[in-house]
């Protein structure tokens, strides 16, 4: 299965039979999911509630798409029973495609794609560009859906703990999404203490789209992870700063034929036990 969508693909697909007229030739339209977030930034529902894609039912990454914050990191894992129901009662199939989107950054829509593809759903999209590329009509109606029947079964996807991501930064390739100075250590703006784990590649999820938002062509971006040692047959695993742009950054290799592992808890979760090693400064040349 296809990890992306354009807007023109998913206007032609939103033009399909709801699951009450699918038939065993004509897929049914996709459940769609409104993901808008920003790090420190508003809530995204009042933007929701100014306009969506129709039949799109808001998601909220900080309770629905994540646990509470701890020892696991700002955005831990969510409960799988919990992230479930949320997932049921915005309408989602065990047999249904969903399309999820955001304001158009792609790591909220990301952090959603990679969770329904780790609990196991196997048809799963990020709209390309989200929002800003949409050319659609735009809804301020919020639906209610007819509650979907998919239940989480986890291991769809690789996830790494902490122990994995330092011993894949030996074994691997691990690639931290975060911006370059965060990497270096020169700025950390959120967590203990700058710098990266050990033997990490600086691969920052911003160089994965052009000046739009929109994800770069499949070739593009298998040359760039190859250039980072992050081949086909490398075996690779991503981190940022809580699993957010990291889960972009997983789903952009994905594009490019690459499967990779995330870990989930990422910086905030290494550095939050004092023991573990960090790292600063450049990769070695």
């Amino acid at each position: 299965m296809t990890a992306i969508i354009s807007a023109s693909e998913l206007l032609s697909e939103l033009g399909g039979p709801d699951d009450h007229e699918a038939s065993s030739d004509v897929a049914p339209a996709p459940v769609l999911l409104d993901v808008r977030w920003e790090l420190g930034g508003p809530p995204g529902r009042p933007e929701y509630e100014k306009g969506h894609l129709p039949s799109a039912v808001y998601i909220d990454l900080d309770t629905e798409l994540a646990g509470p914050a701890g020892d696991g990191g700002r955005h831990p894992l969510p409960d799988p029973e919990a992230f479930g129901a949320a997932m049921r009662a915005a309408g989602v199939g065990r047999d249904r495609p969903v399309v999820v989107y955001d304001g158009g950054r792609g790591w909220a829509a990301a952090r959603a794609w990679w969770l329904l593809r780790w609990a196991g759903h196997r048809d799963v999209r990020v709209l390309d560009g989200g929002l800003a590329a949409w050319e659609g009509p735009l809804s301020e109606v919020e639906p209610t859906p007819v509650p979907g029947d998919f239940r989480p079964e986890p291991g769809g996807a690789v996830l790494l703990s902490a122990d994995d991501a330092a011993a894949l930064s030996r074994r691997g390739v691990l690639l931290d999404a975060r911006a370059g100075e965060r990497y270096r250590g020169e700025v950390e703006p959120i967590d203990p203490a700058g710098g990266h784990i050990p033997g990490a590649v600086s691969a920052p999820t911003g160089d994965n789209v052009d000046e739009d938002g929109r994800l770069l062509p499949a070739r593009k971006l298998s040359a760039r992870f190859s250039e980072l040692g992050a081949g086909p047959d490398a075996e690779v695993g991503v981190y940022c700063g809580s699993g957010v742009s990291g889960a972009h950054q997983v789903w952009a290799l994905a594009v490019a034929g690459v499967e990779a592992g995330l870990y989930v808890g990422s910086w905030s979760q290494w550095t939050a036990d004092p023991s573990r090693p960090v790292a600063t400064g450049p990769e070695p040349g």
